[in-house]
Order: structure tokens, then C-alpha cells, then sequence
């Protein structure tokens, strides 16, 4: 288990968008190819490249709350309330962290394909950040992607440090991070890495204090982590390293054309973030 049973949950951060969105994870998405394709251009939080995609379907109905995830029990037992309590925990985190800052985006769960605030998007552009909206949208089939394409661990903490990466986006837009920054030049030392890595950082940082961070009711919201799961999260981290997806989409490694960093630099800036919290996340300096 990776939450506390008795943990209470407020699960109004995450909605799911129209009816019958999935809340496991497998299923749907577009062939391996395109993924890969898509995943180059934008993994995470990168840019919007779901037109290539076409119209495939999905929801776009009106959002619905999280049903039924009142404790850390229901988090443990269901992927949509193991995000409903991440996003109450990194709610608090932040909120601390930056008592002066609204550090609540919404988390939108999907379907194949949806609308954002920054176009259309499908379940093969990853989980992501909209600065637009202010919104993280994930279609919670990636988390099957992220381990049967990529090879990561899998397990309830690689699902955390994804979202835990997002919400760092959201952290950098809200205080201003990303101002002046060029994202559209690409290679091992340009801002959108430097980017990314923080946002890795800022992942680690939360997790790194997550065992201390309380639920409403003065329970934990996580147990102590364990070495496997911290193992779980930095393959997760590796899986998506930008050498490690040229790699497996048949081309030759080239830091020219990086967008997020290499896996060991991913890796790297989770553990800095885990072990030194969010000061230490200047991937700028």
C-alpha cells in the first residue's frame, strides 16, 4: 500500500471528464508508432501536437466529481482516487511551500481525446500541463503505455511522480518560472530541458516530504516510502528520458534534438528534489 487507510480524501481537485471516461488503467490509444511519434514532440508537458492525430473520439462531456474517494483506503484500491488523494496531498505541500500563491490547477481525467485550453488532446500526447487553463489532463491508459512501451516499473508511485511532475508545470507558470523563457529551441542545455528537469525536481521534493504531509483529519496521507518504491519512481523518470525515447523509436541518440532531458539527468533532479526539497531545484543555475 502507498497511502494510509485512514487518510481522509478531498477529492473535489479531480474530475473526470463526460461519462463513461475510464478510471483503469489499460485499453484505448492509438497503435505504438504514433505514440511514439507524439510522445517525441510532447511527452509531458511539451507542445501541442494532437492535431496529427486526427478526430478520435472520447469524451468531452461535462466534468463529473471523483465519486467514493472519502479515505486513503479508496486510494489504494482505485486509480482515479490514488490521484484525488495525490492532489489533496500536493495541495498542501505547495500550499505551504507558497502560502501566497493559488497552487490548486484542476486534474482532468479523459478519454482518448478531449478539449483543453491549449487545443484538442489525445491519450497518445501523455499526461500534461495546459498553462491556458491552469489544468493537468491525463488519460490514466498511459500508465499502462508508460510501462508496456517504455518498460518503467509500474506501481502506485510512478503514478505519483507523473502527476507530481505536472503540478511542478503548474508551480513554475503561477510564480512565473516560465517567463522569457525560449521554448522552442531544443538540445541538453536549453530552457525547455532546464524545464522539465526542474519540474522532475519539484516531483522529488514533494515526495521527498510526503510521508509528513497530513490529511485533514491528522493522518498521514502516505506511508514511509520504501526503496522499491523510490526504485518504481526513477524508472518511471528513466522511461521517459528523451535518449532512452529516440532509442526506442529507431533513431540514434542526438542531445541536439532533447526537449526534456536524457534519463540518467531525469533521474538525477528527482533524486536532488527528493533528498534537498524544492530550494534545491535551480536546474537554471
Amino acid at each position: 500500500m502507498t497511502f494510509n487507510d485512514d487518510a481522509k480524501i478531498n477529492s473535489t481537485g479531480v474530475r473526470r471528464r463526460g461519462r463513461g471516461t475510464a478510471l483503469a488503467v489499460g485499453g484505448g490509444g492509438l497503435g505504438i508508432g504514433a505514440f511514439i511519434v507524439i510522445i517525441l514532440l510532447q511527452q509531458f508537458a511539451g507542445i501541442d501536437a494532437s492535431p496529427l492525430l486526427g478526430d478520435q473520439g472520447g469524451s468531452n462531456g461535462a466534468d463529473e466529481p471523483i465519486a467514493q474517494c472519502e479515505t486513503g483506503a479508496d486510494a489504494n484500491a482505485r486509480l482515479d482516487c490514488r490521484l484525488a488523494a495525490s492532489a489533496d496531498s500536493l495541495d498542501t505541500f505547495w500550499g505551504d511551500q507558497l502560502p501566497d500563491v493559488d497552487v490548486q490547477p484542476d486534474v482532468l481525467l479523459f478519454t482518448d481525446q478531449t478539449n483543453t485550453g491549449c487545443g484538442a488532446a489525445s491519450s497518445a500526447t501523455g499526461p500534461f500541463y495546459c498553462p491556458a487553463d491552469q489544468s493537468i489532463y491525463i488519460d490514466t491508459a498511459f500508465y499502462k503505455e508508460l510501462s508496456t512501451t517504455y518498460g518503467a516499473n509500474g506501481g502506485p508511485l510512478s503514478e505519483l511522480y507523473v502527476l507530481g511532475h505536472e503540478w511542478g508545470h503548474h508551480i513554475q507558470h503561477v510564480t512565473g518560472i516560465t517567463d522569457g523563457l525560449d521554448l522552442r529551441a531544443t538540445g541538453s542545455n536549453s530552457d525547455s530541458v532546464k524545464l522539465e528537469l526542474q519540474a522532475d525536481c519539484f516531483a522529488g521534493a514533494w515526495l521527498g516530504d510526503a510521508s509528513d504531509i497530513d490529511a485533514s483529519n491528522g493522518k498521514p496521507f502516505l506511508e514511509p516510502i520504501s526503496k522499491s518504491q523510490i526504485a518504481d519512481a526513477l524508472s518511471a523518470a528513466s522511461a521517459v528520458g528523451d535518449d532512452r525515447i529516440q532509442k526506442s523509436a529507431g533513431a540514434e541518440v542526438n542531445p541536439e534534438g532533447w526537449t526534456h532531458g536524457s534519463s540518467a539527468q531525469r533521474q538525477k533532479w528527482f533524486q536532488t528534489g527528493f533528498a534537498g526539497g524544492p530550494d534545491s531545484c535551480d536546474t537554471f543555475a
